[in-house]
């Protein structure tokens, strides 16, 4: 998405900025909270608990971006529809009374093509996230989640593809809807015997792509 008209915004104004340490939550999936936060630096994760209180991972963030959701335009307090946790070492965050937010957004048309923009990404990801989860099985789940993470934090180098990030097989499970992850250590273990990955100072590096894509239905 292009962020320029949402940074042009966050320049005019002096909103307040949110810093938070590695492994705490910004907001957790229920409480009531009367703020928009934007993320301005750092890296988060967004998740849910179902039922029978197992988390689901719903996705990393790591650059300007709306990170919860409106609701409706006038109610001051919502429940947040997910948690929000730290995952680099801080992240700044621009807090906006959401009310207020609104109303800018109404009175500028650059902003709201941007919310619409916004929407509608968040929209397609969340279908296409449903899609590849229901037809992929779990080993294309896991590799489809290896590309996600590819997509998000791939850096080239020499040897391949970087996943410049520690991901624990434990939270790839979780992004998965995998209860175990002695399981993801067996596909993860099985990519590497396919020749598709290596693991290099804990992080993923991608020695052949091919091998992720034809693993999953895109």
């Amino acid at each position: 998405m292009d962020s320029h008209v949402l940074q042009e915004y966050l320049d005019d104004h002096s909103f307040p900025i949110v810093v938070k340490k590695k492994k705490t939550y910004l907001t957790y999936e229920g409480l009531q909270d009367r703020y928009a936060y934007i993320l301005k630096s750092g890296t988060i994760k967004t998740s849910v608990i179902s039922p029978d209180g197992r988390e689901f991972n719903l996705r990393y963030i790591n650059s300007l971006e709306i990170v919860s959701l409106l609701r409706d335009e006038y109610s001051q307090f919502i429940d947040a529809p997910f948690n929000i946790r730290i995952e680099s070492e801080q992240a700044e965050l621009y807090q906006i009374d959401r009310v207020q937010f609104w109303k800018d957004i109404n009175q500028s048309k650059e902003l709201q093509m941007y919310v619409k923009d916004y929407y509608r990404v968040r929209l397609m990801y969340s279908m296409k996230k449903m899609q590849q989860m229901l037809m992929n099985g779990k080993f294309g789940a896991v590799c489809t989640q290896i590309y996600e993470l590819y997509d998000t934090f791939g850096v080239q180098i020499e040897d391949g593809l970087l996943i410049d990030f520690v991901v624990t097989n434990e939270e790839i499970a979780h992004f998965c809807g995998i209860t175990s992850a002695s399981s993801v250590n067996r596909m993860m273990q099985q990519l590497k015997d396919l020749g598709a990955i290596k693991i290099q100072d804990r992080k993923i590096v991608i020695t052949d792509l091919e091998i992720l894509k034809d693993n999953i239905i895109l």
